[in-house]
């Protein structure tokens, strides 16, 4: 029996790691990041990865940095004949890479070599590309730049954001990682080289990226606030307040309007201009200190002296 230590955090691992166990690998261990505090009373939780490990009852280890650390000299302890990683969210040293007998395998959310890093399915959506899909890499001392074994591609539909591509990405990725692991241990499959003239980069989101650009298009606006959805949440400000904008939509209606002027509100609409003369209708939003609420019960509350004219985006920081 193939023996495998996997590495992962986030809820898109969680597939991947169950489709191993359920294909009849032995999964030695699993290796995620340390419980971390989460939301404004910062309560610690523990990663979905390891809520499956501890459900299907495999060893855990949780490095705060996994670079000469003890639970890495576990792992070389342990002997596993492959590593495989999907999301694990920390770089992996050479000298781990060595330790299985076949390599280290990636489970990457995207269509190598574009969008290299750790934001690839945020950055698709924000490009406006028309699909993303799943590469199964070796896995090399340089980010995300070892050679692809196998791919499979999906389209981006207008109403995708981040939640719902993870969601299918990772259905995907552990299709595609058990059709091609067995060809890959048993050689009948190689990996192919990136072409290096190809490769583009998904950095992780900056806060300050985060702001909205009114001098964007409507559909750029559109795709950014999606490209950003459920986390971390594009925002823009109104005076001095910050709205994180969850859902908007681009309008037919033209505008000669300066970009971030609001051009209509009423009972349920607040739109706002954008550049080359569009316009974006907000649908949901969540002003400071409150939840999220959709666009008429915030202009019936909080929103209800907002006025024609004024500006948005003015405090960004």
């Amino acid at each position: 029996m193939t023996k495998i230590v996997f590495m992962g955090t986030p809820e898109f691992s969680v597939p991947i790691l169950e489709g191993l166990v359920t294909a009849g690998y032995e999964v030695l261990a699993v290796v995620t990041q340390p419980d971390r505090p989460v939301g404004r009373k910062k309560k610690i939780v523990a990663s979905p990865v390891k809520e499956k490990a501890l459900a299907l009852g495999i060893p855990i280890l949780q490095p705060e940095k996994i670079s000469g650390s003890k639970e890495m000299e576990e792992i070389a302890r342990l002997q596993p004949d492959v590593i495989v990683t999907a999301a694990f969210g920390q770089f992996l040293p050479e000298k781990l890479l060595q330790i299985p007998q076949y390599g280290a395998l990636n489970v990457h959310a995207s269509l190598l070599p574009k969008y290299r890093g750790g934001a690839p399915v945020h950055y698709a959506i924000i490009n406006g590309e028309p699909k993303t899909g799943v590469s199964i890499m070796d896995m090399v001392k340089k980010m995300d730049a070892g050679g692809v074994y196998a791919q499979e591609s999906i389209p981006i539909t207008s109403s995708d954001d981040v939640g719902t591509m993870f969601k299918k990405l990772s259905l995907l990725g552990c299709d595609l990682l058990l059709e091609a692991l067995p060809q890959i241990l048993d050689g009948s499959l190689h990996s192919v080289a990136q072409d290096e003239k190809q490769v583009t980069f998904a950095p992780n989101i900056k806060p300050e990226e985060e702001a909205i650009d009114w001098q964007q298009t409507a559909t750029e606006i559109d795709q950014k606030v999606r490209g950003m959805r459920p986390w971390p949440i594009a925002y823009t400000t109104y005076q001095e307040n910050r709205w994180k904008i969850w859902k908007v939509s681009p309008v037919e209606e033209r505008t000669n309007e300066k970009p971030a002027t609001i051009v209509r509100n009423e009972k349920a609409q607040l739109w706002i201009a954008c550049g080359q003369q569009t316009v974006l209708a907000i649908e949901e939003l969540q002003p400071a200190g409150r939840s999220k609420q959709k666009i008429a019960n915030f202009l019936n509350g909080a929103g209800k002296n907002i006025a024609l004219g004024e500006q948005v985006g003015q405090n960004e920081s």
